[in-house]
């Protein structure tokens, strides 16, 4: 009587772990495809905000390259997106990040046109400080639109630093620090693309959504 009860119990919790699973993996399978579709969503907006997409008829979500270089930062490798038209090399999207923000790394999107110079920048994360250093943040001030128009001339183009350092970029009262980290973050991406352009262009095409945004 004992042992029939405690089969019957077994088969039942059995049952209900089964049951569950199922739920379980239903929930996944249909969530998966919103969640996937999210992140596709949030992600066009971003290059759209640095690349104007009239620009480009490419999809560059999926025209992309996986690439670790210390000009992009000292760990991680990063994505850089291809744009183009007709077929032809119109500009490179790249994240690269800066360590030296007053808390810590600060993540950056920079779109560069084929002659050089920048067609657009966004902060993507940061963990500076609110009211000071957030400013880099386009919700918090437009300081981060500075950027466009602009190019690199060298690397001792001197006027690639905040007006405290000599250069031609406002600082943050009581926040210089992370002003000055992405300007120098930016100065490098630029460089970066202006030198490895064609070279950027004819490289692999890599699975760009295995890496962390």
């Amino acid at each position: 009587m004992i042992v029939s009860s405690m089969a019957k119990n077994g088969a039942i919790l059995t049952a209900f772990a089964l049951v569950t699973t199922g739920l379980v993996a239903t929930i996944d399978a249909l969530t998966a495809d919103k969640i996937a579709e999210q992140e596709q969503l949030y992600l066009t907006s971003q290059l759209h905000e640095v690349l104007d997409p009239n620009t480009y008829d490419n999809d560059l979500s999926k025209d992309c390259i996986v690439i670790k270089d210390e000009r992009l930062g000292p760990y991680n490798s990063q994505v850089i997106y291809r744009a183009r038209k007709n077929n032809q090399p119109v500009a490179l999207v790249v994240r690269h990040v800066t360590p030296n923000g007053y808390s810590g790394d600060i993540k950056l999107l920079t779109a560069i046109l084929r002659d050089g110079t920048v067609a657009g920048v966004r902060t993507t994360k940061h963990e500076e400080t609110p009211g000071l250093g957030d400013k880099i943040e386009i919700k918090k001030s437009s300081w981060i639109t500075t950027f466009k128009g602009l190019t690199v001339h060298s690397e001792d183009d001197n006027r690639w630093a905040v007006k405290k350092d000599g250069g031609q970029f406002d600082q943050f009262t009581g926040a210089t620090i992370t002003p000055r980290a992405v300007v120098n973050s930016v100065k490098n991406a630029v460089l970066f693309a202006q030198n490895e352009f064609d070279t950027i262009f004819t490289a692999p095409n890599s699975q760009c959504e295995e890496v962390s945004q």
